[in-house]
């Protein structure tokens, strides 16, 4: 009987030890907060789908070096020649946004005045919808609101490291593709 209950003891240790060293690195290392429940396994058994990273580039952006820009996800990436993604930000969206599909940028402007009064940088433009520019940019005083949507405006705001990134990545005749 010692025999069995020491097999079993060792066969749990075991399957401990694979459950821990499979979770995910920036999961392991998240404090709990008293009163939280770490998730059941049991909630996830009949679906053994393997989790999506939402950092992760979009598979529908296809490939090669592009700026993507997530429409529902408020995110851009600045993906490489090699489909990997060298950045990602979150962005606050203009009033009005291009349809997903596959554009280049058009312009650029080191610093301007925004269509909202706003002093901005590095601007990245792309699109036209109807009869507003879109394209990217940085408020020098460093705000992302969210844009006024009775004024149609087509800034897509981040903040001012990530402008810097865009400037240098996405030159005149970059590809844009917006995903929804």
């Amino acid at each position: 009987m010692a025999g069995l209950t020491a097999a079993a003891v060792a066969v749990v240790a075991f399957l401990a030890y694979q459950a821990s060293a499979s979770v995910p690195a920036d999961l392991a290392d998240q404090p709990r907060t008293p009163g939280t429940v770490a998730p059941s396994a049991s909630a996830s058994a009949g679906t053994k789908k393997p989790a999506k990273n939402p950092l992760a580039v979009p598979a529908s952006s296809g490939t090669g070096e592009r700026v993507v820009y997530a429409l529902k996800d408020r995110r851009v990436w600045l993906v490489d020649g090699k489909n990997k993604a060298l950045r990602t930000f979150t962005v606050a969206p203009s009033s009005v946004s291009p349809e997903p599909g596959a554009y280049a940028v058009t312009s650029r402007s080191g610093s301007v005045r925004g269509s909202d009064g706003v002093q901005i940088e590095h601007v990245v433009r792309f699109a036209t919808v109807e009869d507003v520019t879109v394209g990217f940019s940085a408020a020098l005083d460093g705000s992302m609101p969210a844009a006024d949507p009775a004024k149609k405006t087509g800034g897509i705001r981040m903040k001012r490291a990530d402008g810097d990134a865009m400037w240098t990545f996405a030159s005149i005749g970059a590809k844009v593709v917006v995903v929804s």
